[in-house]
């Protein structure tokens, strides 16, 4: 039987792959992007532009956070970790979509196309049961005065 942060730790890979988009606070600026989790290397990959504060923080290897808030795929989470400028292009091919093509000129051709690796080191989890358990709980607890169940939180290690 999984311990609970083995379970939260797979919970959170789950779901980290059904999420849109988060914050990436780099320098204490924070930048949309869109995650795309690859749990079998312990890495979220995100696109940008060569020249974006993400690249630059990205050259010099920064540790960063990554904030989720995300109710259709059912996670929230503060995640630290390293990020890095990835050379690999087939990667960088195998998550090219229509919507990354929208933000350069020249498509995935474009030279100002770089691939990052997001290495999650630590991460706080909240991996809820959605909109309709959740208003279940507050329901719930309004008529016990208990406090609603939000489902699974906690401190995650990678």
């Amino acid at each position: 039987m999984k311990d609970f942060a083995t379970k939260l730790t797979d919970t959170f890979w789950d779901r980290i792959g059904d999420a849109r988009a988060g914050m990436l606070d780099v320098s204490g600026r924070a930048i949309p992007m869109s995650p795309y989790a690859d749990r079998e290397n312990g890495v979220i990959w995100f696109i940008t532009a060569d020249g974006s504060d993400a690249a630059h923080t990205a050259r010099g290897a920064g540790r960063v956070r990554y904030l989720i808030g995300d109710s259709a795929a059912k996670i929230y989470a503060d995640i630290e970790g390293s990020l890095t400028v990835a050379d690999n292009p087939d990667k960088l091919d195998e998550l090219w979509s229509p919507v990354a093509s929208a933000w350069f000129e020249d498509g995935r051709e474009d030279d100002d196309v770089r691939l990052l690796a997001f290495r999650p080191a630590t991460a706080e989890v909240w991996a809820t049961d959605g909109a309709a358990g959740f208003l279940y709980e507050v329901t719930k607890a309004n008529l016990t005065d208990d406090t609603p169940d939000a489902g699974d939180h906690g401190k995650i290690t990678f």
